[in-house]
């Protein structure tokens, strides 16, 4: 300490449970770390202890930095064994310094949300900083919807759903509405919120504007679907709350039935003095998923049903309808699924409305067209980096191995890919799209076959 010429009584050392950088999961790098925090001065609520401290919750003391020692893999069994490469993990928060330099309590009282609370004002009638009650609901509907926005907005194309990556986009966007709801919010509002939040950041982060469209209609379109359900939702929720003890069947008829995610249904239980069997609920869950998967096992195997001569064509055949999707409607598309038998392809894909008849016609031309130009299709071993860096179209959300194969089609198509292929595109024939159909909102299926030769 007296080197660096820091004041020794600034400095204040803590236990484990109050200053360790934990693993994401049950194991993993973790380590002990040093917080940086800002000191507002404001006066100290005793309701959080007698003395006021760094680690103090009442709000006087705001983190802004830290510096993560990742000197320790946790194993399963609970040790830590020191790392072989060790690592300083750092982070500062951006909007915390701006509320800090620009002398405000929170990163809500600058103007990263000034635009966004004055939708929210417009919509209700309210004013931001009025009742702390009101502002709160202010507070969580602004943080929601941009973190929302920027998830819709992200180029591998994430769309509210009740699964994966899709399911954080709809418990933050349903608990925004419900929050509207407390603050007398009749309308729709949801998109509104994104096209400001697209409006201030799509200078910066270019998918926002570029993908727009898809983002408000994505949004808007899970704000109509939930205010249909959430009324009758909150009256069933009421009748449940008689027994003050919700099961775990009841909590998955809110969600199946309502679209209520297990974690606005345990805010709802909680603000009532109820309780919520929520291990019930997994189970309850868990059930639901097998049969869904024990339902669709025999219909829709995934990927290829085997690796023929004519599954093969159409899998080739995929690959083009994914690349002519693109270049016809968008690089928002992205693959969401695909089943491939020897009679027909299956693709689904991430869109946000029914393609127009000329859409589809110049999919199927565009694709049949490459088909006629007889290209060479080559494959290619690399890294998922290098694969990246290439330009290469993949599921990168999966983890793929060390090496992944790129199967390339000219100028056309590029993907990750581990085939089989045919060796040329004129070998697959005149491509013909069959039907195109909503799988569910935000994802489009198209069902396509090869028939002869060009």
């Amino acid at each position: 300490i007296p080197a660096t010429g820091a004041d020794g009584a600034r400095i204040y050392a803590y236990p484990k449970g109050q200053n360790w950088w934990n693993p994401a999961g049950q194991t993993g790098p973790c380590g002990p770390d040093t917080e940086m925090f800002y000191d507002t001065e404001r006066p100290h609520d005793t309701a959080f202890g007698p003395m006021c401290h760094p680690n103090c919750d009442c709000g006087r003391f705001v983190e802004i930095w830290n510096d993560v020692f990742m000197e320790y893999e946790k194993t399963a069994d609970g040790r830590f064994i020191p790392l072989s490469q060790k690592n300083v993990d750092t982070g500062m928060g951006l909007e915390r310094m701006a509320a800090v330099m620009q002398g405000k309590a929170t990163v809500f009282d600058t103007e990263a949300f000034t635009g966004i609370f004055s939708v929210i004002e417009e919509s209700s009638g309210k004013r931001y900083g009025a009742d702390e009650a009101a502002d709160r609901s202010f507070r969580i509907i602004a943080d929601h919807l941009r973190a929302a926005t920027f998830i819709v907005g992200d180029p591998r194309g994430m769309v509210p759903s009740n699964v994966g990556q899709g399911y954080i986009v709809r418990r933050l966007i349903r608990r925004a509405i419900r929050e509207g709801r407390r603050l007398g919010i009749e309308g729709l509002f949801v998109a509104s919120v994104a096209a400001v939040v697209i409006g201030e950041y799509g200078g910066e982060y270019a998918e926002l504007e570029t993908n727009r469209t898809r983002i408000v209609d994505a949004m808007a379109d899970e704000e109509t679907k939930f205010r249909k359900t959430l009324e009758k939702g909150l009256k069933q929720l009421e009748k449940m709350m008689q027994d003050r003890v919700i099961s775990g069947a009841e909590a998955f008829d809110l969600f199946q039935t309502y679209g209520f995610p297990l974690e606005l249904t345990q805010e709802l239980i909680g603000e009532r003095g109820g309780n919520l069997d929520v291990e019930a609920f997994r189970t309850e869950f868990a059930k639901h998923q097998d049969l869904s998967r024990s339902a669709s096992a025999g219909t829709f195997k995934g990927g290829l049903a085997d690796h023929g001569t004519e599954t093969t064509r159409l899998h080739t055949a995929t690959h083009l309808l994914h690349a002519a999707l693109r270049k016809v409607l968008g690089e928002h598309v992205a693959q969401k699924g695909s089943n491939i038998t020897p009679e027909r392809l299956r693709f689904d894909f991430v869109h946000p409305t029914k393609l127009t008849p000329e859409d589809l016609k110049a999919v199927e031309d565009a694709v049949n067209d490459v088909i006629r130009a007889d290209v060479p299709i080559d494959r290619e071993e690399m890294t998922v980096d290098a694969a990246k860096e290439s330009g290469a179209i993949g599921l990168f959300e999966q983890k793929y191995g060390d090496k992944v194969s790129v199967y390339t089609v000219g100028d056309f198509s590029k993907e990750i890919c581990g085939g089989p292929h045919v060796t040329r595109t004129g070998d697959l024939g005149i491509f013909k799209i069959i039907k195109e159909e909503a799988v569910s909102a935000g994802v489009r299926r198209i069902k396509a076959t090869v028939t002869g030769r060009v």
